[in-house]
């Protein structure tokens, strides 16, 4: 210990060039863990003084109906999202790294536009697009001669108009990730095949995907990641008194208990739980994706 002193006395002047970032990082990341861990078992509402409840925030959280619900959507969504645009995003990606396909570098820039694009501005949008009256997707269902549908009346229909969005911002960005893969996979792999024979479809289950596997698992961590923080496209899209049924994900349940209501006691509470279903879920995809020894 006395020598780690002294080295650092030594080299003083370039530990003072270092430490903004280290006071940062305390300031605004590890603080702000061990504060909310120890603020979720306290009852405050930001401005008196916090009272000691032990569990109770658990144990409320865990009995509230509404909990449930926002999880039961968030779990919906979620599925609703990432399941097809991932695959949808693996084949635009094989396809465009096919040989026969140019412009590769156009399709790269214009698959990664909706990932910068203003998430209000794409809500907005989608709310008109699938308005219950004068919506475009209604307007193309009945000149097809079909019924409306009331898309921001019913907890299904919410559902999937904000998977939609979610899907069309991430399509391209994981679209991206996925190509980035593929060109990493040796071609003379695919050439072997070409010559004994094999077909795109055989190539692409017999090569591609076995080589793709942990960029698959990265793809899938991050998306499950990202499902379960979704807060902007329900929160622009009902506001902060929710109107439309399911809406409700749990970061904007989180929001709405601290923020809104001020129990930032049981807003860090819940954000402890969510922190431990997103671990196990990812704990779980990397059994199923992961099938090496390391």
């Amino acid at each position: 210990m006395g020598n780690m002193l002294k080295e650092i006395y030594k080299n003083r002047a370039l530990y003072l060039f270092i430490s903004p970032f280290f006071i940062l990082f305390l300031t605004f990341s590890v603080f702000p863990i061990f504060f909310s861990m120890y603020l979720s078992v306290q009852k405050w509402d930001g401005l008196g003084e916090m009272t000691f409840v032990g569990f109770k925030n658990f144990s409320y959280m865990f009995s509230d109906p509404n909990f449930w619900q926002a999880l039961v959507n968030n779990v919906a969504i979620w599925l609703l999202a990432n399941g097809p645009m991932l695959m949808v995003a693996l084949v635009l990606a094989f396809v465009i790294n096919l040989s026969i396909v140019k412009f590769k570098s156009f399709f790269r820039i214009a698959f990664f536009l909706p990932n910068i694009t203003a998430m209000v501005a794409v809500v907005i949008i989608f709310q008109s697009m699938f308005g219950n009256e004068y919506g475009l997707i209604n307007y193309f269902l009945v000149q097809l001669g079909l019924d409306k549908v009331a898309w921001l009346n019913s907890s299904t229909g919410v559902r999937v108009v904000i998977a939609a969005m979610i899907s069309w911002r991430y399509l391209g960005y994981n679209a991206i990730i996925f190509l980035s893969g593929l060109q990493r996979i040796p071609k003379d792999l695919y050439e072997a095949a070409e010559l004994d024979g094999a077909t795109t479809a055989q190539t692409f289950f017999k090569i591609t995907l076995p080589m793709l596997r942990p960029i698959i698992l990265f793809t899938v961590m991050m998306s499950t990641i990202g499902g379960f923080q979704i807060f902007t496209e329900p929160q622009v899209l009902a506001g902060n008194q929710s109107p439309y049924p399911g809406s409700e994900t749990i970061v904007l349940y989180m929001f709405r208990e601290g923020f809104v209501y001020q129990n930032y006691g049981y807003a860090a509470a819940v954000s402890w739980v969510l922190f431990f279903i997103i671990g196990l879920i990812s704990i779980l995809n990397w059994k199923v994706f992961n099938k090496s020894e390391d």
